[in-house]
């Protein structure tokens, strides 16, 4: 029994057998064996990290030098003057964007720049400005008091204003308009929007490209500067192009009593200029309601700004077109209609009153000239209008 039972061996004499001449040359051996090979592995792992090290160094190295040669990025930074007085026209925002941009009013009234307030002439053309060569003259002499702003709507048009020209770069971008549908009223919107996104703009004048001044720039400045009212025509007309017009539709938002009509050419000061943008309780109803004969342009700032800022406004225009001639366009002139004593009659041959008092100058702006009449007017009106030489 005693023979079968594990035998304990000492440790000292563990340690003696081990350390036998046999056994130390073979722990020798394994020894050896186990550094070369870890001397070995150890060259190798280095050998490829050098040589992926080696491939990267190259790129890395012509990357940094070629940065290094490079001047340094030039520092972007935004002034006020960029904010308040965009220089580029053109942009990539859509409408509602636009609006929404253009409708930010400042909480803080008191202006920390000096300002100077300018008139915005927007022009609502189908392509060209055909009396450019008399505005041009128009304008002459008063830069930092007007700004131009000009929506075509002939978008396969491709003429282009000399540079030296006051409407050169004054496109805003521009969508197709059809006469008497709504969008001829977004386009209006997309006007006044654009030339709200300078705060120097204080005024605010609908021209088409057949429209001319009546008189020079500096009274018609004067005149809508001090002005206290806004000149949006609108009338309470009965039968069948006034009243006549109305859609049940647009009740209870509109009713047909607060329904007005009138001339699609206004001038309006910034503040209400905020509040037709800004609009989104009337407008989309005209745009789902009128069509066919219903003509938005001829109706919608007629009823909106009688029904809510009716107090403010003088309910006439400040352009003059005749309609004597009957049918659904005004009557056209060309070079013969063009004299002294016509345009006279134009400048003062109408009564209304300008902030609260009897005037004689009612028109600042007419319409509807034709291109055969422009060589006449360039020879006549700044001799009548008194234009800057």
């Amino acid at each position: 029994m005693k023979n079968n039972q594990n035998t304990v061996v000492p440790p000292l004499k563990f340690f003696n057998a081990t350390f036998q001449p046999s056994n130390l040359v073979s722990l020798i051996f394994f020894f050896s064996f186990g550094l070369c090979s870890g001397i070995l592995l150890t060259f190798q792992l280095k050998n490829v990290s050098f040589n992926l090290l080696f491939n990267e160094l190259p790129l890395s190295t012509t990357t940094t030098a070629a940065a290094a040669a490079l001047p340094p990025p030039p520092t972007q930074k935004m002034r006020l003057e960029d904010f308040v007085h965009p220089s580029k026209l053109m942009h990539h925002m859509t409408d509602r964007e636009l609006i929404w941009r253009a409708s930010m009013v400042p909480k803080v009234r008191k202006y920390p720049f000096h300002r100077i307030p300018k008139v915005a002439f927007m022009f609502l053309t189908r392509g060209p400005v055909l009396m450019s060569p008399l505005w041009e003259r128009f304008f002459k002499g008063h830069n930092g008091l007007f700004n131009i702003y000009v929506h075509s709507s002939d978008s396969s048009s491709n003429w282009t204003e000399p540079k030296h020209s006051v409407f050169h770069g004054r496109s805003i971008p521009s969508k197709e308009v059809e006469w008497g549908k709504v969008n001829m009223v977004e386009a209006e919107r997309r006007l006044l929007a654009n030339a709200l996104l300078d705060f120097s703009n204080q005024h605010f004048v609908l021209l088409s490209e057949a429209c001319i001044p009546l008189f020079n720039f500096s009274t018609i400045y004067s005149y809508l500067i001090n002005s206290n009212k806004n000149f949006v025509e609108s009338y309470d007309l009965m039968g069948p192009v006034g009243r006549g017009r109305y859609s049940r539709k647009m009740y209870p938002i509109i009713k047909l009593h607060e329904w007005r009509k009138g001339s699609q050419w206004f001038e309006m000061d910034r503040d209400l200029a905020l509040e037709v943008i800004s609009d989104t309780t009337y407008f989309p109803v005209f745009q789902k309601y009128c069509n066919g004969s219903c003509y938005a342009d001829e109706h919608y700032l007629p009823t909106i700004v009688s029904k809510k800022f009716g107090a403010r406004n003088s309910k006439r225009t400040l352009t003059f077109v005749d309609w004597s001639k009957g049918g659904p366009h005004p009557a056209r002139y060309n070079r013969y209609d063009v004299t002294v004593q016509f345009l006279e009659k134009l400048r003062s041959a109408s009564h209304c009153e300008y902030n609260e008092r009897k005037n004689q100058t009612c028109y600042l702006f007419a319409r509807k000239f034709t291109t055969h009449a422009l060589d006449r007017l360039l020879r006549i009106a700044p001799k009548v209008m008194q234009f800057n030489p």
